[in-house]
């Protein structure tokens, strides 16, 4: 059974800088994205302080979550490609960003596997991408078709338990209450239906085999803890990489586990200015 595309609305937010820096170029543009079941603002917010120095900083929420409205339909990893490449298109040309600017953009998870796509897409603006806490291919179509079952027809909530057990490495909570509290209240308020169709989106997700088509730079970051996207991951996408014709750094971070901006984010945002550099 086929189903008519979504139509999807990324709504930015500017959470580091101040928006006149773009017209003036003087600092560039990162575009960061959220992880299924967070908004943008509560995983990149402990963030921001290490990066408002060097970057304009445009957070875009996934549908149903944080900002965006939500999705009336499936959708997969391409049309959330669109949409944030709808949304740097936007920005640029509203506040008259210069062509000069570096564009760099950054996702966890659901938003790292949109990096991933839009690394592979020719024509893309963005220069240089980091894919944070991802994989290749996440999980297996029948467990996220389970798991959009599921939240569906008992909604986000139902999810809390196991998040909180897969997206923290050991003792983050109860270091860092405040962060982990925004977190999982931002999946307990997303619409469950748009989560449902992210989950779906994750289903089709499947660049193996097409590792070797990296258009642009990418830094690959994925925690030591994490078991959701473990290290190898990482190493898989670099290693696939290899035959192509743009270089790939894969990066672990200790002590981290499956959102790298909130429970690292000094390290993340050292990594963002590496890349910057490199």
């Amino acid at each position: 059974m086929t189903h008519p595309r979504s139509t999807l609305t990324l709504t930015p937010t500017l959470l580091a800088s101040r928006i006149e820096d773009l017209a003036s170029g003087e600092r560039p543009l990162l575009l960061v994205g959220p992880s299924l079941g967070t908004s943008v603002s509560a995983l990149w917010g402990p963030a921001v302080p290490h990066l408002q120095e060097q970057f304009v900083v445009i957070g875009w929420d996934l549908p149903g979550h944080g900002a965006s409205r939500p999705s009336d339909g499936p959708y997969t990893l391409q049309d959330l490609a669109d949409g944030v490449e709808e949304v740097l298109a936007g920005v640029v040309a509203e506040h008259g960003v210069p062509s000069s600017t570096p564009v760099l953009a950054a996702g966890v998870s659901i938003g790292g596997a949109t990096t991933l796509t839009l690394a592979q897409r020719p024509g893309t603006r963005i220069d240089r991408l980091a894919a944070i806490c991802t994989a290749a291919r996440i999980g297996t179509p029948e467990g996220w078709a389970e798991r959009a079952e599921l939240v569906a027809q008992a909604g986000t909530p139902t999810m809390v338990e196991g998040s909180a057990q897969r997206w923290f490495a050991p003792g983050f909570m109860a270091e860092h209450p405040r962060v982990a509290t925004s977190l999982l209240q931002s999946l307990q308020h997303a619409d469950r239906h748009s989560y449902a169709h992210a989950c779906h989106a994750l289903g089709t997700h499947d660049l193996t085999g097409r590792l070797d088509r990296f258009t642009r730079p990418l830094l690959v970051i994925n925690g030591a803890e994490d078991t959701v996207c473990p290290p190898a991951d990482a190493a898989v996408i670099a290693d696939g990489a290899a035959a192509g014709s743009v270089p790939v750094r894969a990066v672990t971070l200790p002590d981290v586990a499956h959102l790298a901006p909130a429970e690292a984010p000094e390290a993340t945002a050292r990594l963002l200015e590496e890349l910057l550099d490199d």
